[in-house]
C-alpha cells in the first residue's frame, strides 16, 4: 500500500512538473523585463496589463483574450497562477512585442473636462451649524459653503485650462437630486482620448464637537460598476474589459484623492488637520462613469473650524487647496498617456 501511494505522489509531482514546468509560458513579471514594459496587475479582477510608451496590452487570468489599447481584440493561451506568480503564453509575449514594436498613432491622452458638484442647494441646507461673531449667532449653512468654495475653484481652473470644459452641476442656490447630478456627469460629451474628472464638495458634522479636518473620499475598489453597455462591445469580453476600466477609475480615483490631500494640508494644514483619504460607496461617486472623489473640506459642528467656514478667505484657501490637487492629477494623466494605475 505505502509503495502504491508512493508511486501515485511521484506520478503527481511529475503531472506538476510537466503542466507547470512548460516552456511555452513565461512569468510575466520575466516578460515584462524583457520588454523593458511597465506591469500593471490588480488582484482582485485578476487582470493585468503591459504598457511600453503609451502602447497597451492588457490580459486577464484564465481568459484567452488579449485587449490592445483598450480597442483591439485577439485570442491567446490563457494566463494562469501558481504560487502566486502569474504565467502568460509565449504568444501573449510575442503579441507584446510586436505591438510596441509600432509607434503609438494617438498619444493625445488628455483631461477634457472637470466637473465640479457643490453638494446641496435649494430646499436642501446640507448640515447646519451655528457661529457666534460679535455677540450674535447665526447659522452656518452647508450649502453655501460648499457653493462659495467651488465658485472659486471654477474660476481658479477655468483659468488655468482655458481649452478644457470648466462645468458645475449648479452655480447658484437651487436644488438637484443625486440622480441629476450624476446624470449630467455621464452626458458630458468628449472627444476620443479625453477623460473627465468629477468633484463632490461637502461640509461635515458630527456629534462629537472637538471633530475637525477635512477627507477626501474616493469608491471603494470592492465596488464594482457596469461602465461598458453590451452594445458598446462583444459580450463575450464585456466582463473583462469593464473590470480593467473599473479598476483604472478606482485608481485614478485615489491618485486624485491623495493630491487633493497634499494640495490642501500646504493650503490650511497650519488651521485643521487631514483626517486622510476615505473609502465609501457614495451615490454620486458610485454612479458617475468617471475617476471621481467627494472632497469633505470641515465640520460645521465644530465652533472654532466653523468660524473659519464661515470667512471667505478661509475658502478661498480651500479651494486653492483643491484647484492644486486637480491641476497635479491633470498633468500627472496627461504626462503619463493616461495610465494611472499601479502595479
Amino acid at each position: 500500500m505505502k509503495r502504491k501511494i508512493i508511486l501515485f505522489s511521484t506520478i503527481l509531482l511529475f503531472f506538476n512538473f510537466f503542466l507547470f514546468a512548460n516552456d511555452e509560458y513565461i512569468s510575466v513579471q520575466e516578460a515584462s523585463s524583457q520588454l523593458g514594459a511597465n506591469l500593471f496587475w490588480d488582484p482582485m479582477t485578476k487582470s493585468g496589463i503591459l504598457e511600453k510608451d503609451g502602447n497597451s496590452l492588457a490580459f486577464a487570468l484564465n481568459q484567452e483574450i488579449a485587449i490592445s489599447n483598450f480597442k483591439d481584440f485577439s485570442v491567446t493561451n490563457a494566463p494562469y497562477m501558481k504560487d502566486d506568480i502569474v504565467y502568460i503564453h509565449k504568444d501573449l509575449l510575442e503579441k507584446a512585442k510586436e505591438l510596441f514594436s509600432k509607434p503609438l498613432l494617438d498619444t493625445n491622452f488628455k483631461i477634457g473636462a472637470i466637473l465640479i458638484d457643490p453638494g446641496h442647494g435649494g430646499k436642501d441646507p446640507g448640515t447646519i451649524g451655528t457661529i457666534t461673531k460679535n455677540g450674535k449667532k447665526t447659522s452656518l449653512n452647508e450649502k453655501d459653503i460648499v457653493l462659495n468654495v467651488a465658485l472659486e475653484l471654477n474660476n481658479l481652473l477655468k483659468s488655468k485650462y482655458p481649452d478644457k470644459k470648466i462645468m458645475m452641476t449648479r452655480s447658484t442656490d437651487v436644488f438637484l437630486t443625486l440622480e441629476q447630478r450624476v446624470d449630467i456627469a455621464n452626458s458630458v460629451k468628449l472627444a476620443e482620448n479625453e477623460a473627465i474628472v468629477y468633484v463632490s464638495i461637502h461640509a461635515n458634522s458630527a456629534f462629537d464637537k472637538k471633530a475637525k479636518g477635512f477627507e477626501t473620499w474616493y469608491l471603494s475598489p470592492g465596488y464594482r460598476r457596469n461602465i461598458l453597455k453590451e452594445s458598446d462591445v462583444d459580450a463575450e469580453i464585456l466582463p473583462i474589459l469593464n473590470s480593467m476600466l473599473e479598476e483604472e477609475f478606482t485608481t485614478e480615483s485615489i491618485l486624485i484623492a491623495k493630491f487633493i490631500d497634499d494640495g490642501l494640508k500646504k493650503q490650511v494644514g497650519d488651521l485643521t488637520k487631514s483626517r486622510g483619504l476615505k473609502e465609501e460607496e457614495w451615490f454620486v461617486v458610485r454612479n458617475a462613469n468617471m475617476p471621481s472623489v467627494l472632497v469633505e473640506v470641515g465640520f460645521v459642528s465644530n465652533p472654532e473650524e466653523a468660524l473659519l467656514l464661515s470667512d471667505r478667505n478661509y475658502l478661498r484657501k480651500i479651494a486653492l487647496g483643491i484647484y492644486n490637487g486637480v491641476s497635479s492629477f491633470v498633468t500627472h494623466f496627461e504626462h503619463s498617456r493616461g495610465f494611472t494605475i499601479s502595479q
